[in-house]
C-alpha cells in the first residue's frame, strides 16, 4: 500500500508565497465579524466556514434570510439562490445534481437541504469536484490516470451515492454507501470500480453507525485487517472507512466487479481527516501485488485531486475548486483585516513561513499571468496523533 497523498501536486507561479503550514485560527471575534460563529466548529471547520462566506461574497450570493435555517451562520444560501443552483460551480453541474437527486438509488442518503443550500457540506463538494468528470469521461480518464496509473486505463462512467448492496445481507445489511463510484477499465483490460469517500470540513468525531453482528462477521470474511478485533476499527474516525472498505471488498467477493479500489480524499489542512486516513491505513494487512482480488486503500489530498484536473487540461474548473475550497490564505488575510486592520501585512505575508521548506500544494493562480506547471514532490501532511488538534 502506498502512503503517498498524491501522484502530482504542483506549486504556483514562481515567487508565490509558500502554502500555509496549518489552518489559520479564526477567533470568536473574527467569526462573529463575518457572521460565521459556531461554538462547536473545529479549528478547520471554522476556517472552512469563513472561506465559504468569502466565496459567497465574491459571487454576490445572498446568505439565508433571517427566518431560514442556518441564517445565523452565514454559510447557508438564501432559498432563491439555492433554487437557482448557486451552490454549484456551473449550471451543468447543478443540472447533474438535480438529475442524480431524482434518480437516486433506493434508500440513498442524499439530503436535499445540505446539497443545495449548505456551502460547507461535503455533499455539494462531491458534485462540484466529480460532476465535471462525470460530464466528460475523457477529462475523468486523464485525472485518474494521474492519480491511479496502475489501476486506471480509462473511465467509463461515474455514479453518486452508490452502494453495491444497500441493506443486503450479503454485504453489510445497512445503508453504507460511497460518495462516488468511478467505473473504469484497468491497464490489463479488466473492468473495475474506484469507490471513493470525500471529506471536507468533517471533524471525524462521529457518531458511529449502530454496530451490527454482520460487521463482526464481515471483518473476518474480507481478510483486510491485521487484527479484525482491533478497537481502533470501531472508533469514530475510523469505522466509516472500515465499513466502506469492507463494502468494496465484498463487491469483488460477490462478483459485482472483478476489481476495485477504495480511496479517500480530504483537504491537506484538515488534519483530523488526514490523520484518520493514515491511522486506518496502519490497520490494514499488506497486499500481495499478484492478488488482483484484494481491494487496496489509498488516500489523496483534495489539493492533489484539483491539481490533477488542472494537469488534465481544465484549468478553469481547477481554479474554481481551488478558490472555493482550498485557498485558506484568504482566511488568514480576512482574519488579519479584523485583528490588525491598520497593519501593512502585504510586504511580508506570514513571515513565520519564511525559511521553512514549502509543503507541496496548489496556490491561487495569478489573474495576470500563466501559473507554472512545475511538479513538486509530495509531502506527508500531518502525523496521526495530531488528529485532536483540528
Amino acid at each position: 500500500m502506498s502512503t503517498k497523498t498524491s501522484s502530482s501536486e504542483r506549486s504556483s507561479r514562481k515567487g508565490a508565497p509558500p502554502p500555509l503550514l496549518r489552518t489559520p485560527f479564526v477567533s470568536d471575534t473574527v467569526a462573529k465579524h463575518y457572521d460565521s460563529h459556531c461554538m462547536i466548529d473545529s479549528r478547520f471547520r471554522r476556517a472552512a466556514r469563513l472561506l465559504q462566506i468569502l466565496w459567497m461574497r465574491d459571487q454576490s450570493i445572498p446568505n439565508a434570510a433571517e427566518e431560514e435555517r442556518g441564517a445565523h451562520l452565514g454559510s447557508y444560501l438564501r432559498a432563491d439562490a439555492a433554487e437557482d443552483g448557486l451552490n454549484f460551480i456551473s449550471p451543468q453541474v447543478h443540472l447533474l445534481a438535480l438529475r442524480e437527486l431524482l434518480l437516486r438509488e433506493e434508500d440513498a442518503a442524499i439530503d436535499e437541504d445540505r446539497l443545495i443550500t449548505n456551502t460547507l457540506s461535503s455533499m455539494p463538494l462531491v458534485f462540484n469536484a466529480f460532476g465535471p468528470l462525470a460530464l466528460d469521461t475523457k477529462l475523468a480518464t486523464s485525472v485518474f490516470r494521474q492519480l491511479l496509473p496502475d489501476f486506471v486505463h480509462s473511465v467509463e462512467g461515474i455514479a453518486f451515492e452508490h452502494s453495491p448492496g444497500r441493506r443486503d445481507e450479503r454485504f453489510l445489511a445497512d445503508r453504507s454507501a460511497f460518495d462516488v463510484a468511478i467505473y473504469v477499465v484497468t491497464p490489463e483490460g479488466e473492468l473495475g470500480i474506484v469507490y471513493c469517500e470525500v471529506k471536507y470540513s468533517e471533524d471525524m468525531a462521529g457518531p458511529c453507525a449502530r454496530w451490527r453482528d454482520r460487521y463482526d462477521e464481515a471483518l473476518q470474511e474480507v481478510a483486510l485487517y491485521k487484527n479484525p478485533d482491533s478497537a481502533m476499527l470501531r472508533t469514530p474516525p475510523i469505522e466509516q472507512l472500515m465499513r466502506e472498505h469492507m463494502l468494496a471488498q465484498l463487491a469483488v467477493d460477490h462478483r459485482i466487479t472483478p476489481r476495485a479500489m477504495f480511496i479517500a480524499i480530504g483537504p491537506r489542512l484538515n488534519r483530523r481527516a488526514q490523520a484518520a486516513f493514515r491511522v486506518y491505513e496502519k490497520e490494514l494487512l499488506p497486499v500481495d501485488d499478484s492478488d488482483s482480488t484484494r481491494v487496496r486503500f489509498q488516500h489523496f489530498t483534495l489539493e492533489a485531486f484539483i491539481d490533477a484536473i488542472d494537469v488534465a487540461g481544465d484549468q478553469e474548473i481547477a481554479d474554481k475548486l481551488w478558490t472555493r475550497y482550498c485557498d485558506f490564505r484568504r482566511v488568514y488575510d480576512a482574519a488579519m483585516a479584523v485583528i490588525a486592520p491598520r497593519a501593512d501585512d502585504s510586504s511580508n505575508s506570514i513571515s513565520a513561513s519564511e525559511n521553512i521548506p514549502a509543503e507541496s500544494g496548489r496556490q491561487k493562480a495569478s489573474p495576470r499571468g500563466k501559473r507554472s506547471t512545475r511538479r513538486t514532490p509530495t509531502a506527508q501532511n500531518s502525523e496521526p496523533m495530531e488528529a485532536a488538534h483540528g
